[in-house]
């Protein structure tokens, strides 16, 4: 009898695992559903080591050496796509188009056309979050963006990028409760070859916050 009760329990609980796994938020579309507020869980730092060519690493280093002075998030600058998503963020989807509201920027956000049209070319390449579009493998959302400036830091670290910096993303829903993001860095000026990895997600039950940041900001209440 106690057998049997064991049998019976693992059974269930493999059951309601299955359930959990093979449950996935889908839009009225049939689309992965990403629209939410989400947090990061685990650290946002990029690889220790990417594939730097030498003039990358040094710039790299230099920030380091020089307590993040230029930092641009500490004048109120855009935090970058990478980046950005250290704080909580929104997803708003449509058949059309994903926006993202980021909490850590003032007016920072992102357009990401599902419409089928092609990379804006005539975008000067000073765009802080590039030009994106997007396209559904399945219930996979891969985002391409290109037209970055040379401003933006990828991590708190300082890790550096060129104005040929094209970032690809790849938005999965494993189950319910987690996005999954895997990011593929390319840039042919700054890396000898391209890297990846993953940052995961999880429902920050809650709106994003206003905040209030802008450049010289400790002149505007004077």
């Amino acid at each position: 009898m106690r057998s049997l009760l064991l049998l019976l329990a693992c059974s269930a609980a493999t059951v309601a695992a299955q359930s959990s796994a093979q449950y996935l938020p889908l839009t009225p579309d049939g689309r992965g559903d990403f629209a939410g507020v989400w947090v990061v869980s685990g650290s946002t730092n990029l690889p220790a080591d990417p594939p730097y060519r030498p003039e990358a690493l040094k710039l790299w280093q230099e920030r380091k050496a020089n307590l993040k002075k230029d930092d641009p998030a500490t004048y109120c600058l855009p935090n970058g796509v990478v980046r950005v998503t250290s704080l909580p963020y929104k997803i708003v989807q449509t058949p059309q188009l994903v926006v993202i509201l980021s909490e850590g920027n003032t007016h920072s956000f992102r357009r990401i056309f599902l419409d089928g049209r092609a990379h804006n070319l005539d975008l000067e390449p000073n765009s802080w979050t590039g030009d994106s579009i997007g396209r559904w493998e399945g219930n996979v959302l891969v985002v391409d963006t290109i037209g970055f400036n040379d401003r933006t830091w990828l991590d708190d670290t300082g890790k550096p990028h060129s104005d040929q910096l094209h970032v690809i993303e790849r938005y999965r829903r494993p189950d319910a409760g987690r996005l999954v993001v895997e990011y593929t860095i390319e840039d042919p000026k700054f890396l000898t070859r391209p890297y990846t990895f993953t940052r995961t997600f999880v429902p920050a039950n809650r709106e994003i916050q206003e905040r209030f940041c802008t450049e010289q900001n400790h002149l505007v209440a004077k």
